[in-house]
């Protein structure tokens, strides 16, 4: 029998609608799970639209926002680092300061044994894999801590600039280690800092031990520091033997990095640790009125002449007929020291040769009286000086610059008794105090009774 389709009529295969689907505008069975069709046709589990992600925990959201901050967090433990020493920071003879920084350098020693044991892509043992990822939080901490010790120690041994470059420099070098071009060449900037760390805490730590300076003690802290990159050589070259890896990554910075002090030091930029001068001053009259106690005189300024409370003594100087400067300074050496000689040199700035040293200078014989007060000296030019601007410094007998200070002469046209300001310098406040503060700290004088008076015997 045939059967015929009609016109309008498709194929069951051929139709749109789809299986399980309701009628649009029909009711949805309740729990009925429905195949949802997609514009390419395909059908899709509606299982596979609830979202299987798991919700970030606490630890996530902190990861991720490290992750996104990464080079700000890192400056972050840097200046952490400086400013826990700028706090913290103990005299230079003091051995816990001096064990804390040994300890300081063999953790970083060892964080750069591992960063080379494991590089990027090679898998942590699992002793390690917790706290692996926090390893350059922890280089930058330590050599934050560590360079900001030795940058305030320079610091206190010099005029301040020095200091505060050398400061610059081993910034930029730890900024320099998150660029892309330097991330390349390894822990070449790392390991040049380490070389040069280990080298500052020996020139710190045997001028202490020896009780001297000189240029001897620096050399050997030079070759105490290449003895530290020899050694972190042969530790690496058992798990790393491409000696040309080593040669780039290790040798050359670290080796360099002593090179490179040993010059600064023979061209007088770096500082004699551990001599440090805690106070100088221009006076008019600098005079020892008892066992450790200095009167100096300046001239009064008046309420108008705000700059010169920051002045120490007479900065601008106006000189009369037959006056010189005093330059008072009080110089701090470690207990045990062995006595030393420092030379006072004075410069003018002549108009037409520039700075031009006023002879040789005048040695002074220092010898360490083991505390913080300091050493009390002071010396003048020997001339009545010309007006102009001005400089003395202070600097060891080898040339290495201690201090220095600058001051303008004035020449002094008034014939009437200048105002004076006396101010003391006594043995164990470094700043001078005023003379009314002193006579109140004085204890009263003791009162005595009147004798009592003789009488004529009776007769």
């Amino acid at each position: 029998m045939l059967t015929v389709t009609p016109p309008e009529s498709k194929p069951q295969d051929a139709s749109t609608e789809v299986p399980g689907v309701p009628v649009e505008g029909g009711p949805l069975p309740p729990g009925a799970n429905v195949a949802v069709a997609t514009p390419g046709g395909a059908v899709v589990d509606p299982d596979d639209l609830v979202s299987t992600e798991k919700t970030p925990t606490l630890v996530d959201r902190v990861q991720a926002f490290r992750a996104k901050y990464e080079k700000q967090e890192m400056a972050l433990f840097f200046f952490a680092g400086f400013l826990y020493d700028v706090l913290t920071l103990s005299p230079i003879d003091d051995a816990l300061t001096e064990v804390q920084n040994f300890v300081y350098l063999a953790i970083l020693a060892g964080l750069l044994v591992l960063e080379q044991r494991y590089p990027e892509g090679v898998e942590p043992p699992k002793l390690l894999s917790k706290v692996w990822r926090f390893r350059e939080d922890a280089l930058h901490f330590f050599m934050g801590s560590l360079l900001s010790a030795f940058t305030l120690f320079l610091f206190k041994s010099s005029s301040g600039f020095t200091p505060l470059l050398f400061m610059a420099g081993m910034f930029g070098l730890l900024v320099a280690n998150e660029l892309p071009r330097f991330r390349q060449l390894g822990p070449v900037i790392r390991v040049a800092v380490f070389s040069l760390c280990v080298t500052l805490y020996f020139a710190s730590l045997l001028p202490v031990l020896f009780g001297r300076v000189g240029w001897w003690i620096f050399t050997l802290s030079v070759a105490l520091g290449c003895g530290s990159v020899y050694g972190l050589l042969r530790v690496l070259k058992r798990w790393r033997p491409d000696e040309k890896a080593l040669l780039r990554t290790v040798a050359i910075p670290g080796f360099g990095a002593q090179a490179l002090l040993l010059g600064c030091y023979f061209v007088g930029v770096i500082p004699p640790v551990p001599l440090a001068v805690q106070y100088s001053g221009i006076y008019h009259q600098v005079k020892r009125v008892s066992p450790g106690v200095y009167h100096l005189t300046s001239e009064a300024q008046p309420w108008w002449k705000v700059w010169t409370a920051f002045h120490h003594g007479d900065q601008d100087f106006l000189v009369r007929p037959g006056e010189e400067p005093m330059y008072f300074f009080r110089i701090f050496a470690p207990k045990g020291f062995e006595p030393y000689r420092v030379r006072v040199r004075w410069f003018f700035d002549h108009p037409e040769k520039g700075w031009t040293s006023l002879g040789k200078g005048f040695m002074a014989n220092v010898t360490s009286n083991g505390t913080e007060g300091g050493y009390r000296y002071y010396a003048r030019p020997g001339t009545t000086p010309k007006p102009g601007d001005w400089r003395v410094v202070l600097e060891t007998e080898d040339g290495h610059e201690i201090n220095r200070l600058n001051f303008t002469v004035t020449e002094d046209t008034r014939t009437e008794p200048r105002p004076e300001k006396v101010d003391v310098s006594v043995l164990k406040v470094i700043k001078p105090i005023s003379l009314e503060d002193w006579q109140k700290l004085q204890p009263p004088a003791p009162v005595t009774a009147p004798a009592p008076e003789a009488t004529a015997p009776a007769p």
